[in-house]
């Protein structure tokens, strides 16, 4: 029993160290997916007033266009179920506004968001189907910029560019609808410089769609399988049960009861007796009483008619029981 525990818990082991790199196995691989959402900018109202007052302007009134749509390609590797390395390209979409001065003039400033990232990702499992993740990285963001003034407002650079690195960072649920077909839900806040000598965020909500390349079996599956593989080893395995032999029946017969005085003959009346124990179904062990049970003088004459009474009822029941009885 110590033997066959013992070789149970050491199977077990294995077992559990070959499905532990097959589950790590299964959560790595290559992704690739795109996003599409709102973006949101937060201009800078009081900024922008105070720059056209400090070039001759007596007060200004900005109006905002500070909502557009964005969107986003990616790809990355998933080194584990807990980590991975994404990268991708983004388009922020355009954001402007409009300044009225007094004297009368106007500002129409927009500017257009575009650039690379390069992210880590932790993703925390929340099921078999939805996880959260988590992002923070790099992004490397060109802003094109273009103004013109009307009236009292003149402008002197109106097409002016930067290229400029920042971090962002972001949340998102997952959920997969196959192994290999997911859907992304998440926000991201980018820091932005806006080409004119300040920085400011761009926020980007969106939904998209992640496709894992080779994702033919999902992990939570085969994890699973290894799981049910390792409870049916673990499961005592019934013994193999041998079924127990008939115990045949054991009749005790008198030759001296059932033949008559002096006679080796059997007549039908021993056997109607007889009959019985041929007829048992679990066969019969006979043992057939040798005494004679009267003793005449002389012995040697006794003795002979004791055993020839003994044979004559051992081919009796070996004949009627079709030799399932073995006389003794």
């Amino acid at each position: 029993m110590k033997l066959a525990r013992t070789s149970g818990t050491l199977g077990l082991a294995a077992l559990a160290a070959v499905c532990s790199p097959l589950a790590l196995a299964e959560d790595t691989g290559w992704y690739g997916g795109i996003n599409f959402g709102q973006s949101s900018a937060n201009i800078d109202d009081s900024r922008i007033s105070s720059r056209l007052v400090a070039g001759g302007a007596t007060s200004a009134s900005v109006t905002d266009d500070d909502r557009d749509t964005g969107y986003k390609v990616f790809g990355g590797y998933r080194f584990n179920r807990n980590f991975a390395l994404e990268g991708g390209y983004f388009d922020l979409g355009k954001f402007g506004y409009t300044a009225t001065t007094v004297p009368a003039g106007t500002l129409t400033g927009s500017i257009k968001l575009r650039g690379l990232n390069l992210d880590v990702v932790g993703i925390v499992p929340i099921n078999e189907k939805f996880s959260a993740f988590g992002r923070i990285g790099l992004n490397h963001a060109e802003a094109r910029d273009s103004f013109t003034g009307t009236g009292s407002v003149t402008v002197t650079n109106p097409n002016p560019s930067k290229r400029d690195t920042n971090y962002k960072f972001g949340l998102g649920i997952q959920y997969d609808f196959t192994p290999s077909l997911g859907m992304r839900v998440e926000a991201e806040r980018y820091r932005i410089n806006d080409a004119v000598g300040s920085k400011g965020d761009v926020d980007l909500v969106s939904v998209g769609l992640i496709y894992r390349f080779g994702g033919q079996t999902s992990a939570p599956a085969r994890r699973a399988a290894a799981a049910e593989a390792v409870v049916a080893a673990a499961a005592p395995q019934p013994a193999a049960v041998t079924p127990a032999a008939p115990v045949p029946a054991k009749v005790a017969v008198s030759a001296d009861v059932l033949l008559d005085f002096g006679n080796a003959t059997v007549q039908p009346v021993d056997m109607q007796a007889l009959d019985k124990p041929a007829a048992d179904p679990r066969g019969a062990s006979l043992d057939v009483i040798t005494e004679a049970g009267r003793w005449i003088p002389p012995l040697i004459y006794d003795m002979g008619l004791s055993e020839r009474r003994v044979e004559a009822i051992k081919t009796y029941l070996a004949n009627s029981a079709g030799g399932r009885i073995a006389a003794r």
